[in-house]
């Protein structure tokens, strides 16, 4: 599995309140399934950014545009594969 790291740009302030239930409804889904590692938004309301676990960049892709957010055209998104390091914390 790779890594990609999501940007999710603010687009339109207000769909993204109206569809916000349904995109964390979305992302814990996929949490649950091991498809998200991690989620969050920006604290200054600019977005969000989502790391996804996918075989490839069209598999995450498909993915992302599965999103609430970007079906209603709430969000933008950007896609970069990232290489992750993590932290030994020696257990």
């Amino acid at each position: 599995m790779r890594y990609f790291a999501v940007l999710l740009p603010m687009k339109d302030a207000d769909k993204s309140q109206e569809f916000r239930a349904q995109h964390l409804a979305f992302l814990a889904a996929q949490r649950n399934s091991g498809q998200v590692v991690v989620n969050g938004k920006f604290v200054d309301g600019s977005g969000g950014l989502v790391i996804y676990r996918a075989e490839s960049f069209a598999n995450c892709e498909a993915l992302v545009k599965a999103d609430p957010y970007i079906v209603e055209g709430a969000r933008k998104y950007e896609i970069f594969e990232w290489e992750a390091v993590w932290a030994d914390n020696g257990t």
